[in-house]
C-alpha cells in the first residue's frame, strides 16, 4: 500500500483526504516516480470545486489531487528508454501528483523531464504548470525588449514566472498587487501598482510612454484597465477569465510550447529565474495548504513535501 490525496465528492479543501491505496506500478510505456515535493496551483483547487471544470479535464470522481510534482524514477515499464531507476524528475500529472507515487506517461499527455543538478526538488515541483502559463499569457501578446507590460496578480504563483520572464525579455514591468507587496515585486525590479478601482489612473500616472501590452493572471480588471490605456486587444492576455473582454486573447500552459519548459529551467538553473518558495507543508497537512493556496493571497509557491 501506499499514500495519496483523494476525494469523492466536489468541495473546499475539507473534502481532501490523505489515505492508503494500492501502490501503483508502471506499465507498458510508464515510469513510475516516488514523489518528494508537489508544487500546488490554483487550477488544483479549481478543479476539485468545480466539476464543469474538471469534466473539461477528464476529471471523474473519486480523483487524485495536484499536477506538479518532482521526485526520484523508482520503476520504468517495457519501452521506456529515456528514463531509468535513480533519475531526478520533475514533470505535470493533472489530479495525480499528491502521491507516495505517480505513474506518467511521459509521450502522452503528461510531463516529465530530468531534474537538473543545482535544483532542488521543490523547486522543480514548481516549474512545470505556472512556468508555462506564464510563458503562453507573454507569448500570446509577444512580449519584447522595449515593451512596457502591465502584469495583473504579478505576486502570485503565475505571476513570479511572468515578471521575471518578461524582464528577461527586456520589457519594462509593472505588476499589480496589494501594497503589502510593493517591496516583495521590486526585489524582482518590478515597478508596483494597486490593484482595485482606479488602476487606469495609477497606471497612467506612472508611465510617459503609456503601456504596450498586459497579462491578466487573475480575472479581468488588469486587461479592462490596459484597454482603457489604448492597448491593442490583441496584445492582452488572460488565463483565468470565462469571459474576457472581445478581441483579448485567452491562453494557458496547454498553449505553450515544450521548449519553454526546459528555458523556463535553464534560466532557474543559471540564476537568471527565482522561485521564491511562500510555505511549505507536510503531505498530512494537505488541507491547510490548499486553504493557503486558495486564499490567493500568497506571494510565490507553495509546495507540499513527502
Amino acid at each position: 500500500m501506499s499514500r495519496a490525496v483523494v476525494y469523492d465528492t466536489f468541495g473546499g479543501p475539507e473534502v481532501l483526504e490523505l489515505r492508503e491505496v494500492p501502490e501503483p506500478h508502471a506499465g507498458v510505456g510508464e515510469v513510475r516516480v516516488r514523489v518528494a515535493a508537489v508544487g500546488l496551483n490554483p487550477m488544483d483547487w479549481v478543479l476539485t470545486s468545480m466539476p464543469e471544470m474538471a469534466q473539461q479535464f477528464g476529471i471523474t470522481l473519486p480523483s487524485g489531487f495536484a499536477t506538479d510534482f518532482a521526485g526520484t524514477v523508482d520503476e520504468v515499464g517495457e519501452g521506456i528508454s529515456d528514463f531509468a531507476v535513480g533519475d531526478r524528475v520533475y514533470g505535470a500529472a493533472t489530479g495525480r501528483a499528491a502521491a507516495d507515487f505517480v505513474v506518467v506517461d511521459p509521450s502522452g499527455a503528461d510531463t516529465l523531464r530530468r531534474t537538473p543538478a543545482g535544483i532542488s526538488d521543490a523547486v522543480a515541483s514548481t516549474l512545470a504548470v505556472a512556468g508555462m502559463t506564464a510563458s503562453a499569457a507573454l507569448a500570446a501578446v509577444g512580449v519584447k525588449a522595449g515593451d512596457t507590460v502591465l502584469i495583473g496578480g504579478a505576486a502570485g504563483g503565475v505571476g513570479v514566472f511572468a515578471i521575471q520572464l518578461a524582464k528577461l525579455a527586456g520589457a519594462r514591468v509593472i505588476g499589480t498587487s496589494s501594497e503589502g507587496t510593493f517591496d516583495f515585486l521590486r526585489q524582482f525590479g518590478v515597478d508596483p501598482v494597486a490593484y482595485g478601482p482606479g488602476l487606469e489612473d495609477r497606471v497612467r500616472a506612472m508611465t510617459s510612454d503609456g503601456v504596450s501590452a498586459a497579462a491578466d493572471l487573475f480575472g479581468t480588471e488588469t486587461a479592462e484597465a490596459a484597454l482603457a490605456l489604448g492597448v491593442l486587444p490583441e496584445r492582452i492576455s488572460t488565463i483565468a477569465a470565462p469571459n474576457p473582454p472581445e478581441g483579448v486573447r485567452a491562453t494557458g500552459g496547454i498553449n505553450a510550447q515544450p521548449q519553454d519548459l526546459k528555458r523556463i529551467t535553464d534560466a532557474a538553473v543559471a540564476g537568471e529565474l527565482t522561485v521564491p518558495i511562500a510555505a511549505t507543508f507536510p503531505i498530512e497537512q494537505i488541507r491547510e495548504a490548499v486553504q493557503l493556496q486558495a486564499g490567493r493571497r500568497v506571494h510565490g509557491k507553495i509546495v507540499v513535501n513527502l
